[in-house]
């Protein structure tokens, strides 16, 4: 047996220079002996190491190993009690929902939007809701993977081999790994299907998660049932927007894939923090990604695309706060109460988010929330609640960031002559906002103007 005394993971015995030197994967390739020299296993895991290979390995599609990352969820979501929703507990989330819209509709001209009901547990909303996650992850996701096996020079790739490939699975399986620790996590806080603004699940289908209701109802000084039911008028009310506005969800998500295309990274850092690791150790190579290792760093295009984001969330958000609080004024003493518990949760978030934050570097906050309530309930005191809900007929027409910072004065020169919202004005905004989508596409040949 040879004797490796005196030489480093970084200076292999047979002086082949290390392909990895100067790279983020420098000390991690070393440590298992890429370089060419002798791994030291004395304090390695291998049962660990070898489970996380095998997750390495498993085949998938995409930037991010989903299966991976609903595993992850689910375990996470489990370990605290998650019962499954009985008949009872779906009957009265039907009935809290139907008398929901029931109320809204003499509070906007926006019809119901709801197909279905559902009673969800945390596992469920795992479940119903991946498919959006996986719309909302991916443009992200697919520039941080890229740009971590791109962080190799020429030379590294050549010598490396198949490593590369590796390399891009094991970039997908740590993001798949962070997505369902964050969703699980998630999964614990949230209490209905478009709670964070977002319409996560199927369309047409509302939703609560009966056990994370009676949890939040546990903090406020106010009987379940008025929190079930007022929490079903803000589901009620988001199904609405989202069911008559056609726009609305791909400008959210046409967002976050801008955000996602302009994703750099900070390879320098990621090289010194990877340095300072000790790669036989999952746990703090776990922490690091959690404490942001690969969070994106924005560029001037992705601040912007994050501000329409931001104030697009403030208005849905601002939106459902004033219909369900006109709906409640005259029917519900506690509303008040809840409407500012609900105001304060969204606009602060929680450790969930946080930690979703740090991975993708986007916060799901209506961070103007109040202003764009404020300015939904001075037009419908001015113009009236058609000429409100009539806003959402075309993006072009939506409040700016600006417009929030005097929401009292949105609209404030034009009078009480606003289109009406109905299907054909919808279908005429969607045919516009398609063709205003592609700048770029040939003028169909037409008569010119004499």
């Amino acid at each position: 047996m040879s004797d490796n005394a005196g030489h480093t993971p970084d200076e292999p015995e047979d002086n082949t220079p290390n392909p990895f030197k100067g790279t983020p994967f420098e000390s991690v390739f070393a440590s298992f002996g890429a370089s060419g020299g002798m791994p030291d296993l004395s304090n390695l895991d291998l049962s660990a190491l070898m489970g996380q290979m095998q997750s390495l390995m498993q085949p998938y599609d995409g930037p991010v190993n989903w299966q991976l990352a609903t595993d992850i969820a689910r375990r996470t979501a489990a370990a605290e009690p998650d019962p499954s929703q009985d008949r009872g507990a779906h009957t009265r989330v039907a009935d809290a929902l139907r008398l929901a819209d029931h109320w809204l509709d003499e509070t906007t001209s926006l019809p119901s939007g709801i197909t279905t009901t559902a009673a969800w547990s945390r596992a469920d909303w795992i479940e119903e809701t991946t498919g959006v996650w996986r719309v909302l992850v991916e443009p992200v996701a697919e520039h941080v993977v890229g740009a971590m096996s791109n962080a190799l020079p020429e030379e590294a790739r050549a010598m490396a081999g198949p490593l590369i490939g590796i390399i891009g699975k094991a970039g997908g399986a740590m993001f798949g790994s962070q997505v369902g620790q964050a969703l699980g996590e998630l999964s614990g806080d949230v209490l209905t299907a478009s709670d964070i603004g977002l319409p996560l699940g199927p369309a047409g289908k509302a939703a609560l998660v009966p056990h994370n209701v009676a949890a939040f109802a546990k903090g406020l000084d106010v009987p379940e049932d008025d929190v079930l039911l007022y929490l079903a008028l803000r589901e009620a009310a988001h199904q609405r927007l989202f069911a008559h506005v056609p726009w609305l969800r791909q400008h959210l998500i046409a967002a976050v894939e801008d955000f996602g295309r302009g994703v750099t990274i900070d390879i320098s850092g990621i090289e010194e923090t990877l340095g300072q690791l000790d790669p036989s150790n999952p746990e703090a190579i776990s922490e690091a990604i959690n404490g942001g290792l690969f969070e994106p760093k924005q560029q001037p295009s992705q601040t912007a695309a994050l501000q329409r984001l931001e104030t697009t969330l403030a208005l849905v958000e601002g939106w459902v706060d004033e219909v369900v609080g006109q709906a409640t004024a005259e029917r519900m003493p506690n509303a008040g109460k809840l409407q500012e518990a609900i105001r304060r949760r969204r606009a602060a978030g929680g450790p969930a988010e946080e930690t979703f934050a740090a991975l993708v570097g986007l916060e799901l906050r209506p961070r103007r929330l109040r202003d764009a309530s404020a300015l939904w309930g001075s037009l419908r005191t001015r113009q009236g609640q058609d000429a409100r809900d009539s806003v959402w007929a075309h993006p072009d027409l939506l409040p700016s960031a600006a417009d929030l910072d005097d929401p009292l004065g949105f609209r404030e020169d034009l009078g009480s002559d606003v289109p009406d919202v109905d299907d054909e004005a919808f279908d005429k905004a969607l045919a516009d906002l398609l063709e205003n989508e592609n700048p770029d596409a040939p003028e169909e040949p037409g008569p010119r103007e004499a």
